[in-house]
């Protein structure tokens, strides 16, 4: 039959004061392998809007020039070639086309107000690269936010105010 060792309260606590120890040990070394893994990403991120289009534009500032709109080059997911230009009409104008990594996510609206989006959205970023540019993408109208939306349809009509056919009879 195995001896009954008696254990005091004094033990027991150290035992448990021990395990603790261990476990807050554990806990930061965890935690400093988890702050190693973390990478800077520099980018600068703007929305642009447009109607009901909705545009985030991130702007990388070390990147080998593409652009990407919807995982897309934007030669692609525009096919008009008018609506490539507008999309990329505030990086032709301040003639950094080729020098950022430019992503895009867009939603809602057409393709044409979603190109305009597009357009606010990357002038804004210009704007938070460099502060100067500011003058020249304002007097070219990029900054502004075109505040013209669809009007809402009214009751009794078949759309904002387009009434239905009169009869005499």
């Amino acid at each position: 039959m195995p001896k009954k060792t008696k254990t005091t309260k004094k033990t027991k606590t150290r035992a448990k004061v021990k395990v603790k120890k261990e476990v807050k040990a554990e806990k930061e070394k965890k935690v400093v392998k988890k702050k190693v893994k973390k990478e800077i990403v520099k980018y600068l991120e703007a929305v642009g809007r447009r109607k009901t289009a909705v545009a985030r534009v991130r702007l990388w500032t070390k990147g080998k020039g593409e652009f990407l709109i919807n995982g897309k080059p934007y030669q692609e997911y525009f096919p008009i070639s008018k609506l490539q230009k507008i999309a990329v009409a505030a990086l032709e104008k301040m003639k950094c086309l080729g020098q950022f990594k430019v992503q895009v996510l867009v939603k809602g609206g057409g393709i044409s107000t979603q190109a305009e989006a597009v357009r606010h959205g990357t002038a804004r970023a210009l704007v938070l690269f460099n502060p100067d540019f500011k003058k020249r993408l304002k007097k070219a109208g990029f900054l502004t936010r075109d505040p013209r939306m669809r009007e809402r349809k009214k009751f009794g009509l078949k759309r904002a105010r387009r009434a239905p056919q009169w009869q005499k009879r």
